[in-house]
């Protein structure tokens, strides 16, 4: 159900043309489905970071665009900048944002690695997760040397691991890169109610993974190689200092978190809250730098809600404004979740959905002459509603006075109608998908024997999706039945009757979608194939209406 979203912050070693970093822009907007999020040139640097999103298959096409174009347009052999760097397309990290892992960026940071050396000829590093080499996980290790070292690295022990060859002419151009897979880094600021940096660096010195140097009686504590031991602070996978803003007139803990998966932002919070809180300081609110994942602040929600003994099975919006208000992060301006969220980027570019238009607007435009949104997009949405019920029983009983004790009992079951919720609500769009579908294969050319035949092929292969979406609303709405069962017999008595309007509405929602599937299977060539599903259809059905029936004799008998 959920879509793949991956990240690249590819850094190309120009900062000076605007003409040739507008000219690599346009290579990653030129793929569909990719959302160029951000353009970071530095003249000093004379280095350009450019952050864009999308599936993995979009992104990568892209980024090798954006190579690609960068390998035309920048030459090495004149490079100069403050910032260490080996390659025109210097380091081009993959990172996962959603409903893909580190292992998985990993492996297409290596496709994506052999791809630009075997069709552009640039010599490649595999660096971070997708290093061949233990040493070359650390990006600094890949680019010992920088450009003026390749020469003498490649085409020996030291050489790329994709597209490796003696140096020439197109390689001293072009120079090496490094393609890797890391997890997201957060830049974050923790603002602080002082102005001495000294105590802003005490904090960050308390909670970095680096820690301190460890000093006894005022003296530095070497090893036994004179170097001096370092006491760790309390937060892994993170860098940070103290210092002092002089246009917000605070001291401030500035902090990148390496790895949000061994230490998430609302734990850093937390942390550097205790630390300056030992130090007679208060953490005052929070500055997110750029884009941050949307489970960032859904983690930190629920996080901070479950503190509160609060159901954590709420609509999303009150969640991410939960962990807005935690961490303070409207303090020094206004924090719009769609400009600092990157799938809420990638959504303001998507198109709007059905689940969007306002009830109305949804009742009126399937009252329209188009045919779709139809049935089965109708009987989604009814399905959507009546998982809603059952999460609101559910989270009215975690709040209900006197039920203090059961809070957590109710707000797993509010998670878990939640995401139900969300998932029938996908199902709309997916449903009015399908059927578009449909229409266009109708609409494929059949003028000679072979468009007639991919015709077909086409037609039975929307007809079979077309009846597998409606099955999938089927046995998704079906899942709420335990649900409301569960809030019909345990839930808030003043609320038992929005149960069984829940249970009503799913079996709607599951004869509804049952007929739909019927139709659309009717157009499916394969007999035996169309009888399995036609059979599965009323399998669920009398299913359906066995669990219906028990939960509404659980509501009467309490009204």
């Amino acid at each position: 159900m959920q879509k793949k979203i991956i990240e690249c912050v590819p850094n190309f070693s120009e900062g000076r043309r605007p003409d040739v970093i507008e000219a690599i822009a346009d290579a990653v907007r030129s793929v569909s489905g990719v959302k160029l999020l951000d353009v970071d040139p530095g003249e000093a640097t004379n280095r350009t970071v450019m952050t864009f999103a999308g599936e993995p298959e979009p992104v990568m096409e892209a980024a090798f665009r954006a190579v690609k174009r960068a390998s035309e347009l920048i030459d090495m052999r004149s490079h100069k900048g403050a910032h260490p760097r080996m390659g025109a397309t210097d380091v081009l990290p993959l990172v996962p944002v959603q409903g893909i892992t580190l292992e998985e960026c990993a492996q297409r940071a290596r496709q994506l690695g052999r791809r630009i050396a075997d069709e552009l000829s640039i010599p490649v590093y595999a660096y971070e997760a997708s290093a061949f080499k233990p040493e070359r996980k650390n990006l600094a290790v890949c680019r010992q040397g920088e450009y003026e070292g390749l020469a003498a690295r490649l085409g020996g022990e030291d050489g790329a691991d994709f597209g490796d060859r003696s140096w020439d002419e197109a390689a001293a151009r072009t120079g090496a890169t490094a393609v890797g897979a890391r997890n997201f880094l957060i830049a974050v600021n923790f603002n602080l109610n002082t102005t001495s940096t000294r105590r802003a660096n005490a904090i960050a010195f308390d909670v970095r993974e680096k820690g301190r140097v460890l000093r006894k009686d005022g003296e530095l504590v070497k090893d036994a190689q004179g170097n001096p031991v370092m006491q760790p602070g309390t937060l892994p996978a993170t860098k940070a200092i103290g210092w002092f803003i002089e246009e917000y007139g605070i001291a401030q803990v500035s902090m990148n978190i390496t790895d949000i998966t061994r230490t998430p932002l609302h734990v850093a919070f937390d942390e550097v809250c205790r630390a300056a809180q030992a130090r007679g300081i208060r953490v005052t609110g929070t500055e997110i730098v750029g884009l941050v994942p949307r489970s960032v602040l859904i983690d930190a929600g629920k996080y901070f809600l479950a503190k509160q003994q609060r159901s954590c099975g709420l609509p999303e919006g009150e969640i991410v404004d939960m962990a807005v208000r935690s961490m303070g992060l409207a303090e020094l301006g206004a924090f719009e979740p769609k400009q600092k969220v990157i799938e809420y980027m990638l959504a303001e570019t998507a198109g709007k959905s059905l689940v969007e238009l306002t009830a109305r607007n949804l009742a009126y435009l399937t009252a329209s002459e188009s045919p779709a949104p139809g049935g089965g997009s109708v009987s989604a949405y009814i399905g959507a509603l009546g998982a809603a019920l059952g999460t609101m029983v559910a989270n009215l009983s975690s709040h209900k006075a006197g039920w203090d004790a059961r809070w957590k009992e109710f707000s797993d079951v509010a998670e878990q109608g939640q995401t139900l919720t969300d998932e029938l609500l996908h199902l709309v769009d997916a449903d009015t998908d399908a059927f578009n579908k449909v229409m266009e294969a109708i609409k494929m050319p059949k003028s000679t024997e072979a468009e007639k035949e991919a015709r077909r092929v086409a037609m039975d292969k929307a007809n079979e999706y077309a009846a597998e979406v409606p099955i999938a609303t089927m046995q998704t709405a079906m899942k709420a039945l335990p649900l409301l069962e569960q809030m019909a017999e345990k839930g808030n008595p003043a609320s038992v009757s929005d149960a069984g309007v829940g249970a009503l509405a799913i079996r709607t929602a599951v004869e509804g979608a049952g007929l739909n599937v019927k139709i659309n299977a009717a157009s499916i060539a394969d007999a035996d194939k169309r009888a399995a599903i036609c059979g599965r259809v009323d399998q669920l059905n009398a299913q359906t209406a066995d669990a219906v029936a028990k939960i509404m004799e659980i509501v009467n008998s309490k009204i």
